[in-house]
């Protein structure tokens, strides 16, 4: 099952949350190679998601790196920097750079599951200061080395991402300066800047969008920094913010069920790997709480079906890239009738916003996720839509109709070489029982393959 926990937050007592600062989207269009990312439509995947439209913000590159997280890493720098410097915060960039001779010898310390602590890194090298990066012990190899290219020294500690965010909180001093995008007690202001730095992402999408954005907003968790900013700047009545974790850290649903913090034990192993955190941020919770509408957890499967699903519309995006999306596809699946009704929503189809957080930035992780050459894709059940010789009958419903030309080509040109009789109902085609899903080995298991006209969801008939 994809969808593992929900919380409805409907109920929740809101209140306006505080606007962003302006002046990070200032200061990040001062930076060397700013530009906006787009804003890309995805059809195939809006078809199978039942929306009327689907609009992915693309931040799988900011400033040569694979993420968004330089925005949050940039601003929260600059205040930090300008604050230890007793100034005022630099306005550009180059006022920054103005601002380090005065602090000669100055490390940046950070702990991270990847893309933060490159994101530090790279600051740090433009500004020609050292960086310190702490990650655990079970991230993947290809974003340690990644952090190391920045010119970072990578200490890989023993536990969690919690535990390194704990022996960072330890080195700070008058030479080692921490830029953490999670918060502690005593320790707020520095994640705070960051989630007004990602701000940034929300002012290009009002200008990009020219209008009101769409009323179902999907959005990745992790600590809660992203999550925070996507409330200040999109929380409104009559619009819907989902935020999504993975089943083994959700942190932000169990803090705000139980109304405090509270730290979810790991080890957490998600492929999500940017989403592997145990304790939601201080600072950001009061947002959360107050802006998002419904917390879901999900499990791999999900993030796995979204990177395919995305694929479908040539976006490319890493597994806690598409987590967003793949909330929505659990949600989905859950409840196939009437399922952005069920969350408030009056609109039976109605125009969604996800963010692509992240570019691949494990290939030995993703290149089985993705699975093969363009054109051909596989289900949960390891069928292929197209071009295979398999030829695995199963109950497939389809939110469209049976005339779609992929349904008559499995009814006509697959069924049939079985031996197998045919019947059809509607937007039903029944085919004879199947062993199950290859994947679960489980005779009852349910899985679904997305297709440029819908998603398809099959299960055992």
């Amino acid at each position: 099952m994809s969808l593992v926990a929900f919380l409805d937050n409907a109920d929740r007592a809101v209140s306006v949350p505080a606007r962003p600062d302006p002046r990070a989207a200032r200061f990040h269009r001062s930076m060397p190679g700013y530009e906006p990312t787009a804003v890309a439509e995805a059809p195939s995947a809006a078809a199978g998601l039942g929306l009327s439209r689907l609009l992915v913000k693309l931040e799988s590159e900011r400033f040569g790196l694979p993420s968004f997280k330089i925005l949050g890493a940039s601003w929260a720098t600059c205040r930090a920097l300008s604050l230890r410097a007793g100034l005022e915060p630099a306005a550009t960039f180059d006022e920054l750079r103005a601002i380090i001779p005065r602090l000669d010898g100055l490390t940046l310390v950070a702990a991270t599951d990847g893309n933060h602590g490159r994101a530090v890194a790279r600051i740090a090298r433009l500004l020609d200061l050292d960086a310190r990066i702490l990650i655990p012990e079970h991230s993947a190899r290809a974003r340690i080395d990644a952090i190391a290219g920045e010119g970072a020294t990578v200490d890989v500690v023993p536990g969690s991402y919690d535990d390194a965010v704990r022996l960072s909180s330890a080195l700070a001093s008058d030479d080692h300066l921490v830029i953490s995008d999670t918060s502690w007690p005593g320790y707020e202001l520095v994640p705070g800047w960051v989630a007004d730095g990602y701000a940034t992402i929300f002012e290009e999408l009002a200008e990009q969008l020219g209008g009101e954005p769409p009323p179902l907003v999907a959005i990745q968790i992790g600590v809660g920094a992203l999550a925070s900013a996507a409330v200040r700047a999109l929380a409104s009545p009559g619009r819907v913010i989902v935020g999504v974790e993975p089943a083994d850290a959700a942190c932000a649903l169990q803090a705000v069920r139980e109304g405090r913090p509270v730290l979810v034990a790991g080890p957490h192993r998600s492929i999500m790997a940017g989403l592997n955190c145990g304790l939601a941020s201080r600072v950001a919770l009061p947002d959360m709480a107050a802006g998002i509408a419904a917390f879901c957890t999900i499990d791999d499967r999900s993030a796995d079906e979204a990177v395919r699903l995305l694929l479908l519309d040539n976006l490319v995006c890493g597994e806690t890239g598409a987590s967003g999306v793949a909330g929505l596809l659990a949600l989905r699946e859950r409840r196939p009738e009437r399922t952005w009704e069920s969350l408030g929503l009056d609109d039976a189809r109605p125009a969604a916003l996800a963010i692509c957080t992240e570019a691949p930035t494990d290939p030995k992780s993703f290149a089985p996720i993705s699975d093969g050459e363009s054109g051909t894709r596989r289900c949960s059940c390891a069928m292929r839509v197209r071009g295979s010789r398999r030829r695995v009958p199963f109950l497939i419903s389809s939110p469209t109709s049976v005339a779609d030309p992929l349904l008559r080509h499995l009814v006509a040109d697959q069924a049939p070489r079985r031996g197998a009789g045919v019947r059809a109902r509607g937007a039903v085609v029944e085919l004879p029982p199947s062993r199950g899903c290859r994947r679960s080995g489980l005779p009852g298991a349910r899985c679904a393959w997305p297709h440029p006209r819908g998603l398809l969801s099959t299960r055992p008939a």
